[in-house]
């Protein structure tokens, strides 16, 4: 083997320390300690770039060339039609591009113990979080001409499923609507507009529909799951169609440790960009492995790190990473070129040919690899007699 000056031979020490965990956990003796370290060493080796490797593009296509192959379809969770998550090629987009609002927004609820031993309190916690609007709770809303008023008949057996009165009802009907009287008898509410109105009447139904009475705004749909942690360990966790994490953390019998949520920039907001990151990677990790298709991790995490780097998310398009590009040639060849060149132009700007793409595009050698180093020749004085 061929010895490189700028190869680190010694592990790094949160490797050298796990080797060594792994090492007694599987009591291993001393000539099997040094077999272990020896193979951890070499594989250590392998892992490492060359100065100069563009990393970058080995990155790009690793990751680029697997998702030609990805169908455009979404997976359907426990066969449910209502709780579905965008998986494929959507998917990836999604996440690269940084999407303000995913597609299928969803959270994977954890609970503490003892709520995640029993389903009947998996149940409840699910019926607890699940937004309820007036329309939910409601078996009919029918207008009457007749009378100006608009009837709302309640569902006797949803409101006893979700532990919601006909006061909280009436209550939430009062705070939304001005302007109304609102009357409650049995399983009826009267909402009967004070100022004689057809159109308002008919914009006030519609209106009423969407009242929110209970639960969590944003979570539309739920589904309680047996979730195995390992060969002996069981539990119950809610999944969740919608997603709303700061008011999650805030219900006592949920584990916020282990809550997750595939809306990436949700998780920002709430834990931060570390947080983002770690997210953004397990979900394209588990896109990828959805559908079989192996790309290294390290070169997941650099894509990741690249959009993370600034403190905010930022997409692989022309408003998000491309944008802090210094290089005019190099915002120019991604979109829009005639845009980029003319703002530059107008303003002056320099492009210094620090990059890849732009040395490619004026055909000088690209300061990566080979083209990196320069050569400097050093001249011998000449003497007199010579």
């Amino acid at each position: 083997m061929i010895h490189k000056d700028w190869l680190k031979i010694e592990l790094p020490e949160k490797t050298n320390k796990a080797v060594k965990e792994l090492a007694k956990k599987r009591h291993l003796t001393i000539t099997e300690c040094g077999i272990l370290s020896s193979l951890a060493k070499q594989k250590y080796e392998q892992m490492q770039m060359d100065p100069g490797e563009a990393v970058g593009i080995v990155s790009a296509q690793s990751l680029g060339e697997p998702g030609t192959q990805m169908t455009l379809r979404t997976f359907h969770f426990a066969g449910v039609s209502e709780l579905n998550v965008t998986l494929g090629l959507p998917r990836l987009i999604e996440i690269l591009d940084a999407r303000r609002e995913p597609q299928t927004p969803t959270m994977m609820v954890f609970l503490h113990s003892p709520y995640n031993k029993d389903k009947k309190a998996a149940e409840r916690l699910a019926n607890k979080i699940k937004q309820l609007n007036i329309e939910d709770l409601a078996s009919e809303i029918t207008l009457e001409l007749s009378h100006l008023n608009i009837d709302i008949t309640l569902d006797a057996t949803v409101l006893k499923k979700h532990l919601i009165s006909q006061a909280q009802v009436v209550d939430c009907l009062t705070k939304a609507v001005k302007g109304a009287k609102i009357e409650g008898r049995r399983d009826h509410i009267n909402v009967i507009l004070k100022a004689v109105d057809i159109k308002k009447l008919y914009k006030l139904k519609e209106k009423i529909r969407g009242i929110h009475v209970a639960g969590i705004k944003g979570i539309t749909n739920v589904l309680p799951l047996l979730i195995k942690e390992s060969a002996k360990t069981l539990e119950w966790a809610v999944q969740t169609f919608g997603s709303n994490l700061k008011d999650v953390f805030c219900i006592d019998e949920v584990d916020e440790t282990r809550t997750t949520s595939n809306d990436i920039h949700e998780v920002s907001r709430v834990l931060g960009i570390e947080a983002a990151r770690e997210v953004a990677i397990h979900e394209l990790e588990g896109v990828l492995a959805e559908q079989a298709l192996d790309v290294d991790s390290r070169h997941i995490a650099l894509i990741v790190d690249t959009m993370c780097r600034s403190g905010n998310l930022k997409g692989i398009t022309r408003h998000g990473i491309i944008a802090e590009k210094s290089s005019v040639l190099a915002r120019a060849s991604f979109e829009i070129p005639l845009q980029h060149l003319i703002e530059a132009s107008k303003i002056g700007e320099t492009d210094r040919l620090t990059s890849v793409v732009e040395n490619i595009m004026i055909n000088q050698a690209i300061p990566i690899g080979t083209g990196l180093p320069g050569l400097v020749v050093k001249m011998k004085k000449r003497t007199r007699n010579e």
